[in-house]
């Protein structure tokens, strides 16, 4: 195993770089299907910065998620939990189970306190003499957070439910209680975290390697540091106060309250975005100690500024050429009802390798996905959910969010991709399995 890990860490590629290889792929397909020189620019032009209201949405989700997963309430959950397990496998229950949970209630919140968790587990373990290895540990946490797909800030299923999604003219809004909450979407979070936690426990290496051998990640077991007092202006005291971060507390839970309960909305990206907000003031307690936070937090969004933008041009050259109508076309005429998620997963893993992002994904796939399904004769619902197994397929095989993951542990990404390869089949076989033969 640590061989094989070994060796799929050495042809991990660069996330910007295997976009640039789709666009130039996508050119050379459009060329080759009869699409002009011309046509082919002009379709790239209309996609290039189609997503521009949609990238600042997912930047906002993971800035928020990490600023309300630095909040002391979560690092003193996280503590806490880390001391119960007494041997190595309650070690990998307890953390997978929380970092699931996680995961499920927000993706951005599961790829900030992620690390967190592995490091503080591992931590105690080592300290009670349980033998953990901290890059298989830290692959299992990940793993166990794929929860997310199917939960509560799925990217696909909260875009299309979202009035003025770009796909609205085609399929219309659907509703969350035919996606997230459907009974194969739900059988599928409890049947792959059962078998995460399974792997986990039967599969830890014989050598182990301690997370004191890693002394980067140390960080993040160390408090932040107490503020000296000194004299204060005025000012300054009214940021330290609770005033402030309560009246803008006020004025957000005015909007959700108008969006849930008078104007009957479900929850979509803004009504995501407007509850991390509000639960990151209300647990930083004061407008400067969100803000101090928000200085850090805004490090990690720099994946998804500019990169959703070059997924963009991509679904422009599949959806305003004849590109994403010969996929389509191709899938149509050999997928039955039956074998519709099985290939769907298949070409949403190729496409998630080069766009390691389910809203990115969906911008290029949404339309070939939706179409493909209505011409098979399957809901456009079971064509969303097959394609985010796809999707997290290309998540777990590609190093863009293990790279997000690392930097955050402050290890290499190379030290647990591998590992990671090993769940990604499991996730595969079970999604396949779930979407294929159980109702949504």
């Amino acid at each position: 195993m640590d061989r094989f890990a070994k060796w799929m860490g050495r042809l991990a590629p660069d996330a910007i770089t295997a976009s640039i290889l789709l666009v130039i792929l996508l050119f050379g397909a459009s060329l080759a299907l009869g699409n002009t020189l011309i046509r082919t620019m002009e379709a790239y032009y209309q996609g290039l910065w189609m997503l521009l209201g949609f990238t600042m949405q997912m930047t906002l989700i993971i800035v928020l998620s990490s600023v309300l997963g630095s909040t002391p309430f979560f690092r003193r959950t996280v503590v806490a939990l880390s001391g119960i397990p007494k041997t190595a496998n309650q070690v990998i229950v307890i953390a997978a189970l929380g970092s699931a949970v996680t995961a499920y209630l927000n993706w951005g919140l599961s790829v900030a306190l992620g690390p967190v968790i592995a490091a503080h587990f591992a931590s105690q373990a080592e300290r009670k003499g349980i033998a953990i290895d901290f890059p298989f540990f830290l692959a299992v946490i990940w793993a166990a957070g794929a929860t997310w797909q199917y939960g509560l800030s799925a990217s696909a299923p909260l875009l299309v439910a979202t009035p003025g999604h770009f796909l609205e003219k085609a399929i219309g809004l659907i509703p969350l209680s035919t996606t997230i909450w459907s009974p194969a979407a739900i059988l599928h979070e409890v049947v792959f975290t059962v078998a995460v936690i399974a792997a986990g426990c039967l599969l830890k290496p014989k050598t182990c390697r301690p997370v004191s051998s890693f002394p980067g990640t140390s960080a993040l077991l160390e408090p932040p540091a107490a503020e000296q007092p000194g004299a204060l202006s005025f000012w300054q005291r009214m940021e330290r106060g609770r005033w402030g971060a309560l009246a803008l507390c006020l004025a957000l839970g005015g909007w959700l309250y108008i969006h849930f309960g008078v104007r009957r909305l479900g929850l979509d990206i803004n009504g995501l975005n407007t509850l991390l907000l509000l639960f990151s003031l209300l647990l930083h307690g004061s407008v400067y100690a969100f803000t101090k936070s928000l200085q850090q937090a805004v490090v990690s969004g720099w994946p998804v500024i500019v990169i959703y933008h070059l997924y963009a041009g991509c679904g422009g050259l599949m959806q305003h050429t004849t590109t994403g109508e010969a996929v389509a076309g191709v899938v149509a005429s050999v997928a039955t009802p039956l074998t519709f998620p099985l290939l769907t997963a298949v070409i949403s893993t190729v496409f998630a390798v080069f766009i390691p992002s389910s809203g990115g994904q969906w911008a290029v796939q949404g339309l070939v996905t939706s179409r493909a399904a209505a011409a098979v004769g399957v809901s456009v619902q079971r064509g969303i959910l097959s394609m985010s197994v796809g999707d997290h397929m290309g998540n777990l095989i590609s190093p863009f969010w293990y790279m997000i993951v690392a930097a955050i542990a402050r290890v290499d990404f190379r030290s647990f991709f591998g590992y990671g390869v090993l769940f990604a089949l499991l996730w595969f076989v079970v999604g396949v399995a779930v979407f294929t033969f159980t109702p949504c």
